[in-house]
């Protein structure tokens, strides 16, 4: 039975990790129900549909100098069943950013999924979300992380760890984040075989 197709929103900002939002993105966008090559050159059997979003349509520039245009603004995003928080070096401004925070508490109460990569588990941390549950993020920003919310059982050494919110490490984590989600929601077959095609080797 193929399940309902799935929006996949992920935020972007300046000085955002490319493959933070990258990694997942590849992921999602390249599963597929059916096996081989040819089933991606249409979205037929694609469970997710992927987009990003920004706080408005305007470019951003991620790390490295990638200019990126957001699918979306905050006013006009679709709805998101699963939301991906990319972390960088421009969460630490995000951190006290009302409007982001806001719209990451609101997406996250009507989405099924909330998961986060490298220290974008740093922002929901902050709105509360990660609040005497387990989490990880990049091992650079582990003691910030339990600086902003002491109840955080912090897992140092683990890549993706679920525990309502799915957060994971540092930056290529984020590729095992997403790989653990397609075989939850889709199956170990459908996971393996998208890794094949992308030629990653899963953990």
């Amino acid at each position: 039975m193929t399940p309902e197709r799935q929006n996949v929103g992920i935020l972007v900002f300046d000085d955002v990790e490319v493959l933070d939002f990258a990694g997942p993105y590849e992921v999602f966008s390249r599963t597929r129900l059916e096996v081989g090559t040819e089933s991606r050159r249409s979205y037929e059997s694609a469970p997710f549909r992927v987009f990003t979003v920004a706080s408005t349509k305007d470019p951003i520039r991620a790390t490295g100098g990638l200019q990126v245009i957001p699918d979306h603004g905050f006013v006009d995003a679709p709805r998101i069943d699963i939301l991906v928080v990319p972390g960088g070096f421009g969460t630490r401004e995000l951190l006290d950013d009302a409007t982001t925070l806001d719209w990451i508490r609101a997406v996250s109460e009507g989405a099924a999924r909330t998961t986060s990569v490298c220290t974008g588990s740093l922002l929901l941390a902050r709105l509360g979300l990660l609040r005497n549950r387990r989490a990880t993020t990049h091992w650079g920003a582990l003691e910030m992380l339990s600086a902003i919310d002491a109840s955080i059982d912090v897992r140092k050494t683990e890549r993706v760890v679920d525990d309502g919110p799915i957060t994971s490490a540092g930056v290529s984590s984020g590729i095992d984040m997403a790989f653990y989600l397609v075989e939850k929601l889709c199956g170990r077959e459908v996971a393996d075989e998208t890794a094949r095609y992308i030629e990653y080797p899963r953990r």
